[in-house]
């Protein structure tokens, strides 16, 4: 009897079976490339095809992700999870918390303090010539990157505006075989890997509380992809106060 590969399934929230996503893999004609032709397909379109944004929930499922069109680091991690799944590639999600200050400037000033101090965050692992790579980079569109580069261009350390990096004239954000990364600096709590992101939402969720969500999912959450949307556009109006604030993230890593 040949047995199941947990790495390979879909579940609920890596949904690679759903029509959307098995007609976007079959439309693109992703299972006919090389391994790494693979990967960096799914990669390069869950990071620039997929805007980053905020989805109404961290445990939604890749077809949702895919119809908005738009994800933070968990949604798109599990949109990448399921595309990567649909082509044959091993992964799985390595699970964190981010500090609050690195989503400073995206958040509005106004309702930056109802935000937790730590933020749930992931990447995703996957199984590459018999090594584990770690697929971070793909969180920031490269649109929206290059605002961030132009508009801090005397600094290469960053915690703010969506993104955690020593690095930030090149940050290791391009699928070529190695580790990427955006968010890394600003990593307080590691939990370890998960098989599915179905996994760790059902071990870790946001804390938020009834109110605070429920401003989140209806209200705030517009606001922030809002002012994303205008960043994107070359609209950002630099605070330094807001990227160098006095909260200093932990890096467990």
């Amino acid at each position: 009897m040949q047995m199941i590969d947990p790495l390979l399934v879909p579940t609920k929230l890596l949904d690679f079976d759903a029509a959307p996503l098995a007609r976007l893999i079959e439309n693109r004609s992703w299972r006919g490339l090389s391994e790494y032709d693979r990967i960096g397909a799914a990669y390069d379109f869950v990071r620039n095809e997929i805007a980053f944004g905020y989805n109404r929930a961290d445990d939604i499922p890749a077809s949702e992700v895919l119809s908005d069109g738009y994800g933070q680091c968990n949604t798109k991690s599990t949109l990448l999870m399921a595309l990567l799944r649909g082509v044959g590639i091993r992964c799985r999600l390595h699970g964190f918390t981010i500090h609050k200050g690195l989503q400073r400037g995206v958040v509005p000033e106004l309702v930056y303090p109802l935000a937790p101090q730590e933020i749930l965050h992931s990447w995703v692992e996957i199984e590459f010539q018999g090594a584990w790579i770690n697929l971070e980079g793909f969180i920031l569109d490269d649109a929206f990157l290059d605002v961030l580069q132009t508009s801090f261009s005397d600094t290469e350390s960053l915690c703010g505006y969506g993104a955690g990096t020593d690095c930030l004239g090149a940050p290791p954000v391009a699928w070529n075989g190695e580790d990427t990364y955006i968010q890394k600096t600003g990593i307080v709590q590691d939990f370890g890997v998960f098989d599915t992101p179905d996994a760790f939402y059902f071990s870790h969720e946001q804390s938020f509380g009834w109110l605070r969500g429920a401003l989140y999912r209806h209200i705030i959450r517009h606001w922030m992809n809002a002012r994303v949307r205008g960043f994107r556009s070359d609209r950002l109006k630099t605070d330094r106060r807001a990227t160098h604030a006095h909260e200093e993230p932990a890096n467990a890593t």
